[in-house]
């Protein structure tokens, strides 16, 4: 017998969707948090105005000297993304939900990785895309320097190969940002006398949807390469990252702490940081940063 669909009857439905993309969404360690600074957007457009300006102390002497924010012109749009789920009328009369229930948990799996594909999807772009100071994110000439005296810097190796990235996750601010002007919800639309799908297609809507935009941060916390990772291009890109100065020729203090690889490079990561020795040598590269393995970087 048919169950007869009331508002008790879709509302417990609701309750199982939602159960059931909540458990697939916390099942899932999120990346993002590590390579991103994640920045609550209170607009259609955030303008990172600061960005460029890595604050040190000065021996005081004299009256203080303000530095004050310079507008590097660099904002971040946010988008919209969602995905929904139509579920039959039929099925519901039938009492067949059991059957959505992976679906629902894919769908909760999958919007909570979806801020890891956003922003691979631009650092995945980085040698292509501008960052605050005009150049492409991981580029060979950023400008450093104050007028007159300005010098080009390099955090980028350029080759034929997958891209790897040595990075500086220990910092308040990481190489990356992930912006969210409206967090990852999961909606329904279920009223039969509102919803034209219930009255056109006999379905009823579950979704979820986001405002969310991914950006650059700072350049000089991540050095990209696509040249063969080895010891000796390894060795290269952290003396890089360990020279850089500000336009005061201050040094920077980066560290580099995290090796980022896609699956192409994860093993040829672990011979380089792991080895014990590496061509009979005793391997001083050992363990130098931790292996970080993304699987949306390629």
């Amino acid at each position: 017998m048919a169950k007869v669909i009331t508002p008790d009857v879709l509302q417990a439905a609701q309750r199982g969707f939602k159960t059931a993309f909540q458990s697939g969404f916390s099942g899932v360690t999120p990346m993002y948090t590590s390579v991103c600074t994640v920045i609550t957007s209170t607009a259609a457009e955030e303008t990172y105005g600061w960005l460029g300006d890595m604050p040190k102390l000065r021996e005081w002497i004299g009256d203080r000297q303000v530095k004050s924010l310079q507008s590097k012109g660099y904002s971040i749009r946010n988008r919209k993304f969602e995905a929904t789920i139509g579920v039959q009328r039929d099925d519901i009369e039938d009492d067949k939900l059991g059957l959505y229930t992976p679906r629902f948990q894919m769908l909760g799996e999958s919007a909570a990785k979806h801020p890891e594909e956003v922003a691979f999807e631009l650092i995945n772009n980085a040698t292509a895309l501008t960052c605050y100071d005009g150049q492409n994110f991981f580029d060979t000439d950023h400008p450093v320097g104050k007028e007159g005296n300005v010098q080009s810097v390099s955090n980028y190796q350029a080759g034929a190969g997958a891209l790897w990235i040595l990075a500086d996750l220990g910092r308040p601010l990481k190489p990356f940002i992930f912006q969210k002007r409206r967090d990852y919800a999961f909606t329904a639309k279920e009223d039969a006398s509102k919803s034209d799908a219930v009255f056109m297609r006999d379905e009823y809507m579950y979704g979820v949807d986001a405002r969310v935009a991914a950006g650059f941060g700072f350049w000089q916390m991540a050095f990209g390469s696509k040249a063969t990772l080895d010891a000796t291009n390894l060795k290269a890109a952290y003396e890089a990252m360990t020279s850089y100065t500000d336009d005061e020729g201050r040094l920077l203090n980066i560290k580099p702490t995290h090796l980022i690889v896609g699956g192409t490079n994860l093993f040829k990561a672990r011979e380089v940081l792991l080895s014990e020795q590496i061509g009979g040598s005793t391997n001083t590269l050992r363990n130098l940063v931790s292996i970080m393995e993304a699987p949306y970087l390629r």
